[in-house]
C-alpha cells in the first residue's frame, strides 16, 4: 500500500545531518508529500538538499496536515538514538491526527506507555523499526565456510558518509545486469526503503555476528548469488567500532568496497582519516585470520563537495591505492560494479 509520509527532521534537515529523511526522500519520492523543520520552512527539498524536487517543508505537523499525510516518520536521530523529550508533543499530535508512526530511534515508541496508550485510543500503529525480534539472539555459526553465494560488504573511513547508498546503487546495477542480486539492511533507514533487514546497533553484542549471519543465510535461501550488506560504524570511530566488527564477523565478506568523504580529514574524535592505503589494510588484515578479503574499489561521498574537489580527490585516491574511484549516484557505479565482478569471478 502506498503511504503519504510526512517527515519529522526539526531543526536538523540537511545533507548531512537528516540521513533517513534524506534516504526517503531520494528513494521513495512517491511516498514524500513533505518534511517538517521550523529552520527550513518555506524551502524545497531541492532548495535544502540539492535533490527531492518540490517536497515542501513545512514549520510545523499542523501546516502539513493540508498535504493528507497518513504516516509520519522520524527522519533524524540524535547521538544515541534517544527520544529527546521535545519531540513528544510532535508526536503525540500526529498520533491524535491518526498518523502512523514510523521510528528508527532506540526508544521503542510502542513499549512506551504513553505513546501505545494514545494509539491504542485512535487505532494508529507505532512501528519500530530498531525493534528486534528474538529469533535473532543467535551467536554465529561459520556458515560463510560452505557459502556459495558472493557476499559485499561496504565500509567506512568514518560514521556517515554514505555505506547504505553505495551498497544500495551496487545491488540495483547487478539488477540492472541481469544479476541475482540482494541486499541486505542493516540499519533503520535500509529497512524503511527495503522492507526487510536488522538494526544490528540494536543487538546485544554477543549476536551481532550471528544476527548478521542469519540475514544473509536468509538471503541465499531466497537462492541470490551476490548479496550487499549495508555497512555500519567505522572501525576506527571509537564510539561505533564495535558494530563493524560484529558486522565484518557475521558478513566474512567476499570483498569490500570502502566509502569515503574526502572533505573529511579528522572524525568525532580527532582521529585522521586521510590515510586510506592504511585504513584498507586494517580491514583486509581484520579478516585475514578468516579468509582473504579485499577492499576493491572506493566509493566516494559528494555531499557538500564541489566538482573541482571530487574530481581532486578522486585523481589522489586513485594514485593512492590503484582502485577504482567512483560516486555510486552517476553512471560510474560501472567502474566498482565491474571491479566487483572481475574481483568475485577470478
Amino acid at each position: 500500500m502506498s503511504r503519504r509520509i510526512v517527515i519529522l527532521a526539526e531543526g536538523q534537515f540537511s545533507p548531512l545531518e537528516s540521513k533517513t529523511a534524506n534516504q526517503a526522500i531520494r528513494y521513495i519520492p512517491d511516498e514524500v508529500v513533505g518534511v517538517i523543520d521550523s529552520r527550513q520552512a518555506g524551502r524545497t527539498a531541492q532548495q535544502v538538499l540539492g535533490f527531492g524536487g518540490a517536497v515542501p517543508v513545512f514549520s510545523d505537523l499542523r501546516s502539513s496536515l493540508l498535504q493528507k499525510p497518513d504516516t509520519l516518520l522520524i527522519g533524524i536521530a540524535p547521538t544515541g538514538g534517544r527520544l529527546p523529550d521535545s519531540w513528544r508533543a510532535v508526536i503525540n499530535e500526529a498520533i491524535d491526527a491518526k498518523l502512523t508512526i514510523i521510528s528508527g530511534l532506540h526508544t521503542l515508541l510502542s513499549e512506551d506507555e504513553e505513546f501505545a496508550r494514545r494509539a491504542k485510543v485512535n487505532h494508529v500503529s507505532l512501528i519500530d523499526l530498531r525493534k528486534i525480534p528474538p529469533d535473532y539472539e543467535i551467536i554465529a555459526r561459520g556458515c560463510w565456510k560452505e557459502r556459495k553465494a558472493k557476499t559485499i560488504l561496504t565500509v567506512g573511513t568514518d560514521c556517515n558518509v554514505g555505506k547504505m547508498t553505495a551498497s544500495l546503487e551496487l545491488h540495483r546495477e547487478f539488477v540492472r545486469r541481469g544479476l541475482s542480486s540482494d541486499f541486505v539492511a542493516t540499519g533503520q533507514t535500509g529497512i524503511l526503503l527495503s522492507g526487510t533487514g536488522i538494526a544490528v546497533d540494536s543487538i546485544i553484542s554477543d549476536y551481532v555476528a550471528g544476527a548478521i549471519e542469519l540475514e544473509v543465510e536468509k538471503s541465499i535461501a531466497r537462492g541470490k548469488g551476490f548479496i550487499h550488506i549495508e555497512g555500519q560504524g567505522s572501525l576506527t570511530h571509537q564510539g561505533y567500532s564495535g558494530v563493524t566488527l560484529g558486522l565484518m564477523h557475521g558478513v566474512m565478506p567476499d570483498a569490500m568496497i570502502l566509502v569515503h568523504h574526502p572533505a573529511r580529514h579528522v572524525d568525532d574524535y580527532g582521529f585522521p582519516l586521510d590515510d586510506i592505503k592504511g585504513l584498507i589494510r586494517l580491514h583486509e588484515t581484520v579478516l585475514a585470520p578468516f579468509k582473504t578479503s579485499k577492499v576493491v574499489g572506493i566509493a566516494i561521498n559528494t555531499a557538500m563537495v564541489t566538482t573541482q574537489q571530487v574530481d581532486a580527490a578522486t585523481r589522489e585516491l586513485e594514485k593512492q591505492t590503484g582502485l577504482p574511484v567512483a560516486n555510486v549516484l552517476t553512471p560510474a557505479v560501472n567502474l566498482l560494479a565491474d571491479a566487483l565482478l572481475d574481483y568475485l569471478t577470478r
